[in-house]
Order: C-alpha cells, then structure tokens, then sequence
C-alpha cells in the first residue's frame, strides 16, 4: 500500500473511539520495528519523525526507507513530521514525500500561531498533506524544544473554537496536561477540555506526551476524542535498551545480535501500544 495521508485513519478511529499510534523513529530498525509491528496487529500506524531526526539522515533517506517497507504493506501508514517550527522545512519535507506535517507555532501569540498554521496549511492542502497544529504549551522537552512548568498552560477551549475554524487540520493538539518526556508526578488532565474542544471542532484531538500515561487514562481519553497518540520516549528507552542490555548479556562484538535484541525490544513499546490504543484489527 502507498503512503497515506492521516486524515481517513484518523475520522475513522475518532468515530469508533480507538486512538491511532503515532510513534517516533530514529533509524531503519525502529522504523522497520514500526511497521512490522502494525502490520502483525492488522492497525493503521503512523511513522513519525523529529525534526532532529530528519535532519540527521537527510529527507530522501527516510522517505526511501518507508516507501521501500510500505510499498509491500497491506496496512494504512502514514509519515508525519512532528513538531516542526519552520514552514520552510515542513516544505522540504513535504515535497521529499511526507504525507502529513505538524507545525507547532504554540510558543507565538494567537494571531501569530494562526498565520504560521494557515500558512504551512495552504502548502500542505496544495500537495494533498494532512496537517497538525498545536495550542497551548506543553511542558516537558520534543525535539529539543523545551518548555519550563511555570511557562506551560493549557488551551483555551474558546480560543481553540475560534483557531480551527477555518483551517483545514487532519488533528489538534491542545495543552491539556500532559507532558514530553518521562512524568516526574501524577500528571493532572484536562479530560473536559479534550470533550469540549473534540465536539466543538470536530476534528480528532492528538494526546502529545503518551510515555508514562496510566492506561485508564489513555482510555478516557480515547473515549473523548483523542484518536492520535504520540509515543516517542518509550521508543527512545528501547531503541538504548534492548542494543546494550543484549550486549551486556553476552558481550560480543558482533552487531546484529543487539540489532536484533533492539528491534525485538522497540516491538514490544509499539504491540503493547496499539493493544492498548484499540487500533489492533482495525484494518
């Protein structure tokens, strides 16, 4: 199957309450790990990018990589570009292959988080790209963009209304208390507000910062109209994992044996995933 874009995968989940997975590579095994998983599970997935990432291996290198494993897939996958600040990059990328974009605008004001989004959307639209913008500030640190406590607050419902109004997203990521990275405290979630703006909009909610998370939380969530979910720490702390754990077992310099340890260890982060996401059989 050919890349997708997120827009489908995403209405369908949001209408029969399961939430997609979206998790983040950082090379060929992870991605490998990725899709093979998915596929196994017979769910929809979504291969998504740092900016950092994408900026290490260069676009063509990791479109080359996901058309060579999609090409042969029967499941939806779709390649998104997370938390990018620059319309210029989500350009490069979408004219290397991606087939949806985040632009996160969420540190400037309002109108000027509405111009940047508008903006990336109009280039997204004319190349038929879903998009995904952010409001609110979420705390925590995503692609070495980093937001302090004391500066993190969550989205206006109102505000939130007013900006997705005429713009054409795929999803919506509002500040609703969740956090990038490893969760250092009992996270306080604003399940109302992930209610209210799902209705309001009707576009599916993207839940940033899904590492740590309670599964009963996940699941309210889902229930209220989250339908895409990042998972990109856990997949960072198996990627290191599994590779030196296998080495520390058996130490030996012979790569593939941790290889293959790597790929097993970040398979087990993205079954658990979409087991619990209810996106298993879905396609």
């Amino acid at each position: 199957m050919a890349l997708v874009t997120m827009t489908d995968m995403l209405q369908k989940a949001k209408g029969e309450k399961y939430a997609v997975g979206a998790f983040n590579i950082v090379d060929y095994n992870s991605l490998r790990a990725v899709v093979q998983v998915a596929e196994a599970l017979k769910a929809p997935v979504i291969v998504q990018t740092s900016v950092k990432t994408v900026r290490f291996w260069g676009p063509s290198t990791i479109v080359s990589w996901l058309r060579e494993i999609a090409s042969e897939s029967p499941i939806p996958v779709a390649l998104h570009l997370d938390h990018c600040k620059e319309v210029d990059y989500i350009k490069t990328c979408i004219d290397a292959g991606w087939t949806s974009v985040m632009i996160d605008a969420s540190a400037k004001p309002f109108e000027e988080n509405l111009a940047a989004t508008r903006q990336a959307a109009e280039l997204a639209d004319a190349a038929g790209v879903s998009v995904e913008a952010e409001m609110g500030r979420i705390v925590g640190v995503e692609d070495d963009i980093f937001v302090a406590e004391h500066d993190a607050h969550l989205a206006d419902v109102d505000e939130a209304v007013a900006f997705c109004k005429d713009l054409n997203l795929a999803v919506f990521a509002p500040a609703i208390g969740t956090a990038h990275g490893v969760y250092k405290g009992e996270p306080k979630i604003a399940f109302d507000r992930i209610e209210e703006i799902a209705r309001r909009t009707g576009l599916p909610i993207a839940l940033h910062g899904g590492t740590g998370l309670a599964d009963e939380v996940f699941r309210k969530a889902i229930s209220l109209g989250c339908a895409k979910v990042n998972i990109s720490t856990a997949i960072k702390y198996a990627f290191i994992d599994g590779f030196v754990d296998d080495y520390n077992a058996n130490r030996k310099y012979e790569p593939l044996g941790p290889l293959g340890a790597q790929l097993d260890c970040v398979g087990q982060v993205v079954t658990q995933n979409i087991k619990l996401f209810g996106s298993e059989g879905k396609v």
